[in-house]
């Protein structure tokens, strides 16, 4: 008896335990049934659907006149799926055929049991034609965009480029790469179990949206000559690098940025050189390319010498501790502390004016109108000038001015610094300081980027720039462009002079450090017209050989530049003074 009672106990207990169990169980796929059926409905949709996405087609740079200078081509990925293939041997054949790869990469990557493996992307629309042709199941053919440079070297290093995935890298496709980008597409596909594409099943296709068109200053007429010019100085002097400069002065649009040797932007990782990368090292290739892809009148500084007087004689008006009416005495050099510094003409200038100092770019002149001034006041114009700030130019990598502290500053600085040396600046920078100087006082913000435009042309977004007034006087800034206009017609200037055009600038001759070495560095900033600038140019060459004289190597280039180009902006001849001749810098 107490036996079966213990044996009912038992029973009684293990019915229970199912009972619970199953009720448990019960719950939990109630549980699952109701309140978590979304989540395994959409894990088991995800299970048989294969994406593929579709590159957007980027926004075009488009230049003032509306020629395009980065658009984007058809182009095709190659992939395939692993499941879906029925004659491997004849798929990885025809691949290597098309696509002129190793069978052994082909062949790992059909071999390969994966959703879905891409064997080749950028491929010419042409070539994907061909391979979608041979109708081999399991081979997916899809088009998407890569971005092409219509003027290939034009502009490269301005323009910048972008990487496999369609995104910007350096210049402006990076800077402005959030308008330029547009939004990728998807294709999704059903699959069976096995991974096998369901026949008959309707692509579900989510589709790309372009980016926006970007509107730039930049003008392809005006960049492609100034390019022609560049080049043509830089065989004839030999020279390292030539970059010309040109821009609007009023209001910091920039017409032409040339940095030659550029590079080609449908194939920016061939070294411009002509240079094997073959035994470099990763990091070696990389530096090349990094250097090839400078901007020079943006990413790098240099001492400006003789074109930064601008500034000096411009700061020494404003602060009354000169003026037009002084004379000055110069026997060929000045003595500081220790120091003999020289003018570049060694039996000097005699006696002279302001405006004829600055006709002769006279040396010791400028080092007494920055000593009248002295450390604290010419710094604090330095300042006020605002050359201790980058431009915020719309480029990446914008270089800062490398100058002394004022602590640091005595006498010989301040004296090699009113001619250009012992600090210095980027090519940018000083096209905008000499803006200021002669447009009336204003400090522009020099740029390329104009609007964002959608693909019919509708107007998205304007951009704005910064304008600080009164940096110099508008009674300084005539006084300038006055001076600065005998530069060319009388003075050290006269090979930019254009019979019936007024114009105004300013010469220059640099050394490199260190001055062992004997390179130079010329250049050149000249504006038209004389009286109401509309057109400023900036040309600079490091080391020409031969002649190095900014009057001789960088004046008939920007001569040669604004003979083409000021027709073409529709600035309009005025009478001029005589020619004349005069010594040179």
């Amino acid at each position: 008896m107490h036996c079966k009672t213990f044996h009912k106990k038992k029973i009684v207990i293990v019915f229970t335990a199912c009972l619970l169990m199953m009720s448990v169980l019960g719950g939990r796929l109630v549980y699952l049934m109701v309140f978590e059926s979304e989540y395994y409905q959409e894990l088991a949709k995800d299970l048989h659907e294969r994406e593929r996405s579709i590159k957007a087609a980027r926004g075009r740079i488009i230049d003032r006149t509306g020629t395009i200078l980065a658009d984007n081509r058809t182009v095709c990925t190659i992939s395939v799926i692993h499941s879906q293939i029925k004659e491997p041997e004849a798929v990885i054949e025809m691949l290597c055929k098309e696509l002129d790869l190793p069978r052994e990469t082909v062949q790992k990557r059909v071999e390969k049991a994966s959703s879905i493996e891409r064997i080749k992307s950028n491929v010419d629309k042409e070539i994907g034609d061909a391979i979608r042709a041979y109708q081999y199941e399991g081979v997916k053919v899809d088009e998407d965009f890569k971005r092409y440079y219509p003027f290939n070297e034009l502009a490269s290093k301005v323009l910048g480029f972008t990487g496999s995935d369609n995104q910007g890298i350096i210049g402006l496709e990076v800077k402005y790469d959030e308008y330029l980008e547009g939004i990728s597409g998807t294709i999704l596909t059903l699959t069976d179990a096995r991974g096998v594409e369901i026949e008959n099943a309707k692509e579900e296709r989510v589709e790309s949206v372009p980016g926006n068109d970007l509107i730039v200053s930049l003008d392809y007429n005006i960049q492609s000559y100034a390019q022609q010019e560049a080049l043509k100085v830089m065989e004839a002097k030999s020279a390292d690098y030539v970059s010309i400069l040109i821009m609007n002065p009023q209001n910091g649009e920039i017409y032409a940025c040339v940095n030659v040797p550029e590079f080609n932007l449908n194939d920016p990782f061939t070294l411009n050189t002509g240079e094997s990368t073959e035994g470099m090292t990763e990091q070696q290739k990389q530096d090349a390319l990094n250097q090839m892809w400078r901007n020079q009148c943006v990413n790098d500084t240099y001492e400006p010498g003789s074109t930064f007087k601008v500034f000096t004689s411009s700061a020494a008006l404003m602060s009354g501790t000169s003026s037009v009416s002084d004379q000055f005495s110069c026997p060929g050099f000045k003595i500081v502390e220790d120091r003999r510094i020289r003018c570049h003409k060694v039996g000097g200038h005699g006696g002279q004016d302001f405006t004829h100092a600055i006709m002769n770019s006279c040396n010791p002149a400028l080092m007494t109108m920055g000593m009248r001034m002295g450390p604290e006041m010419f710094y604090q114009y330095f300042t006020d000038y605002h050359l201790l700030e980058k431009t915020g130019i719309d480029i990446p990598g914008e270089a800062g001015t490398i100058m002394h502290n004022l602590d640091n500053i005595g006498e010989v600085e301040l004296a090699t610094m009113t001619f250009g040396q012992s600090f210095q600046i980027t090519p940018v920078q000083l096209a905008t300081m000499v803006s200021s100087v002669v447009n009336g006082g204003k400090r522009i913000t020099p740029h390329f980027g104009v609007e964002i435009r959608d693909r019919e042309g509708k107007t998205l977004k304007k951009f704005s720039y910064e304008i600080a007034e009164g940096v110099v006087s508008e009674e300084v800034s005539a006084q300038m462009r006055e001076i600065l206009e005998k530069v060319i017609s009388e003075g050290g200037g006269k090979k930019a002079y254009i019979e019936g055009y007024r114009i105004g600038g300013k010469t220059a001759t640099s050394q490199t450090l260190p001055r062992s070495a004997h390179k130079y560095i010329s250049s050149f900033v000249g504006f038209a017209p004389a009286d109401d600038p509309q057109v400023l140019a900036l040309c600079i060459v490091h080391d020409p050989q031969g002649i190095y004289y900014g009057g001789t190597v960088c004046a008939p280039v920007v001569k040669n530049i604004f003979e083409n180009i000021l027709p073409y902006l529709g600035i309009e001849k005025t009478e001029t003074a005589e020619e004349t001749t005069s010594e040179e810098e």
